[in-house]
């Protein structure tokens, strides 16, 4: 893929507005209160924009999505050694950390649409609409500084005023 850093796994990540501009996060299963945006791996042969609605569908169930906006760059995040170690032994690679294709994407159903059961494997508790500044957060450590460049990127199409609301 054209730009991918070395060393690092290819990704997408989801920031998904609903009407009122608030983002959707979940609640990791294996790591509890580490919420995040929908993100996962890119197939080989696989497109970027492909993969995030791939990704979307199998950790969410949702399929009534549009793209509005695309982070025109890789975002690079590094992982932390314990993760490192983890995630290089699950996958069968040498991975510094991941490189994300992120993309703005419009949930144009309602929340009845929403199934964290929906993947092969589930990898969310909980789920909530919640503001910008709040994604970036309640995000892990290591993740804040990408979050943070993408609620950045995205920020003309997001409301300075959204407020959370959960399920």
């Amino acid at each position: 893929m054209e730009g991918l850093p070395a060393g690092y796994r290819p990704n997408i990540g989801v920031c998904l507005v609903n009407s009122q501009n608030q983002v959707f996060v979940a609640s990791r299963l294996n790591v509890p209160g580490a919420w995040q945006m929908p993100q996962g791996s890119i197939d080989d042969g696989e497109e970027p924009r492909t993969a995030a609605f791939r990704e979307l569908c199998e950790e969410t169930g949702i399929v009534s999505a549009e793209i509005v906006a695309e982070v025109p760059h890789w975002l690079t995040y590094d992982f932390p050694s314990p993760v490192k170690a983890k995630v290089n032994r699950l996958w069968g690679g040498q991975w510094n950390g991941q490189a994300q294709k992120w993309f703005l994407m419009r949930f144009t159903k309602d929340d009845t649409e929403i199934n964290l059961s929906a993947g092969v494997e589930s990898e969310f508790s909980e789920w909530k609409w919640t503001s910008p500044e709040e994604v970036i957060e309640q995000a892990v450590d290591y993740k804040r500084p990408t979050y943070e460049e993408v609620i950045k990127t995205f920020r003309p199409y997001l409301s300075s005023n959204a407020t959370s609301s959960s399920t």
